[in-house]
């Protein structure tokens, strides 16, 4: 079995921003457990950031992108030598990987990444795996670690994506401020509903807060991956989900999982365009299942070469779809609203007849 863990900055840290050595010490003890018992464990753990506030005396997280890069490259020592301090009681060897968005949105880093991590697991290390906060800026930052960790799932298929929360798991309103809040259990399917009980949110020293965690599990459980949401605070939690046990919230996985190259279509490559389709085309793209011919599409956006990802959008304005092109945005330009056998008429050469083919197009809705 092959699970990956995530775990918070407020999980890890105390009202201050101090490292909680008991908290590491309860996780290390925990995982070591689960290693013993033949489970490949993976984590991915925030608290960089946090644990550089601390040492160099901030009260607060600084808004400048260049102060949270070096308060970051001050602390993420700190929080590895945690990680590698606890885990040697318990005999077992650590990996870290920093990783940014264009790590996993290139197809060839995407490989490389997860032959890593597979081989890490093969020679029984525990990979921990956090956002390369030094050098991410906000185009290439994953957002949060929740998200990051959706796509880690993703990457390794994974069988379980249990996400660790200062919270018992997805209530149907804020527990922290509602006393008898109601815990939602069982997650059947996403809707705009349930996405509307977590709310945006940013608190103490982590960000993204439930709607992160939801967002994240969304994206997981497209890949047909299990999600549990579930108290990081007590001990014994991510062995009772493994067990099977009712705990927190559970996020039934899709019966229709994608692969793992869709996967990474859809939420690990960085679109570079978007398509403006008719009806026609949306409904072969959704119902249909056929790919994006020029003939069905209406308008082009943005400056894109052969092979980056493109959002395609339908006539009521939503994002349907996400797909690898077959021609730049100068050639689709001139080829759009026409037939695939006027192609090579117009440009003088045909890659293909479609825009984006089947096997490298993503439905979103």
């Amino acid at each position: 079995m092959r699970i990956v863990v995530k775990i918070g900055s407020n999980l890890l840290t105390d009202k201050t921003g101090k490292i909680n050595q008991r908290r590491i010490q309860s996780l290390a003890r925990e995982i070591s457990e689960l290693h013993n018992n033949s489970v490949e464990v993976v984590m991915v753990s925030s608290g960089a950031i946090a644990s550089g506030l601390k040492k160099l005396g901030l009260a607060t997280k600084p808004k400048e992108v260049r102060k949270k890069q070096a308060t970051a490259a001050v602390g993420q020592p700190l929080l590895i030598w945690m990680y590698e301090r606890y885990f040697l009681k318990y005999k077992k060897h650590i990996a870290q990987i920093l990783l940014t968005r264009d790590d996993l949105s290139d197809r060839v880093r995407y490989i490389n990444a997860k032959n890593t991590i597979l081989t890490l697991l093969e020679m029984e290390v525990i990979p921990i795996i956090n956002e390369n906060d030094t050098v991410a800026t906000d185009e290439i930052k994953f957002g949060d670690n929740d998200q990051l960790a959706a796509l880690v799932a993703g990457l390794i298929e994974a069988n379980h994506l249990i996400i660790l929360s200062d919270v018992e798991g997805l209530y149907l309103s804020d527990p922290k401020k509602n006393p008898d809040a109601r815990i939602i259990k069982h997650v059947k399917e996403f809707s705009k509903e349930l996405e509307q009980i977590a709310k945006p949110t940013s608190t103490g020293f982590g960000t993204g807060g439930m709607y992160s965690k939801v967002i994240a599990a969304k994206k997981a459980t497209s890949f047909g991956i299990p999600v549990h949401i579930v108290s990081g605070r007590k001990y014994g939690n991510i062995q009772a989900v493994l067990s099977g046990k009712q705990v927190g919230t559970y996020f039934e996985p899709s019966v229709h999982g994608v692969t793992s190259r869709k996967g990474w279509i859809a939420y690990a490559t960085r679109s570079k365009g978007t398509l403006y389709i008719d009806e026609g085309a949306s409904k072969a793209l959704v119902k249909n299942e056929k790919s994006l011919l020029p003939s069905g599409i209406k308008k082009v956006e943005g400056d894109f070469d052969v092979g980056d990802a493109v959002y395609c959008i339908d006539e009521k304005g939503e994002k349907i779809a996400k797909g690898l092109v077959n021609y730049s945005s100068c050639e689709i330009k001139l080829i759009k609203g026409k037939k695939s056998t006027e192609i090579e008429k117009i440009l003088g050469y045909k890659y293909s007849d479609e825009v984006i083919n089947r096997d490298n197009l993503v439905i979103l809705v």
